[in-house]
């Protein structure tokens, strides 16, 4: 009986450690940075995550799966671009995220943004029906259309 308690402590803290693996960046510059040297993609939420009704959505349906979870903490750096309504901000944060939003001319949420490892734009896309494993296979989709159209640019 006691050899089965360890076992299962063991096992709780070995799923809390890959549940805890993939995290959401916020600081652009350290996440580039992080892209660089990995050669990950960026994938780039820009959200309104406390009152944006399909930013909640998509956070529920895909990017708290387990399969997402997984699949982005290989494939990509991942950045939370929020615009929250009721969550304090550093000044630097909010001003940070007008310039991405300005740059990227978002024009609603939640939007998708994804950058090769060099900064590129690779392509955009928002909230899409069917959970997190069609989710990932759709980013992979956008990824793998990108670097075959510039390969043909080679």
């Amino acid at each position: 009986m006691k050899k089965i308690s360890v076992l299962g402590i063991i096992l709780i803290q070995l799923l809390s450690m890959s549940i805890h693996a993939f995290e959401w960046e916020t600081d652009f510059a350290k996440a580039s940075a992080e892209a660089k040297k990995t050669g990950k993609y960026i994938l780039m939420d820009f959200a309104g995550s406390d009152w944006c009704g399909w930013c909640i959505k998509l956070e529920k349906e895909v990017f708290s799966q387990e399969d997402f979870k997984q699949f982005a903490d290989k494939n990509f750096v991942c950045i939370l671009v929020d615009f929250p309504n009721k969550k304090v901000q550093t000044k630097e944060l909010k001003e940070q995220n007008s310039k991405l939003a300005e740059k990227y001319r978002i024009q609603g949420y939640p939007t998708i943004i994804i950058l090769d490892p060099k900064g590129e734009f690779a392509g955009q896309t928002g909230y899409q029906e069917g959970g997190a494993k069609k989710y990932t296979e759709h980013l992979k989709a956008i990824v793998d259309k990108f670097k075959e159209k510039t390969k043909k640019q080679k």
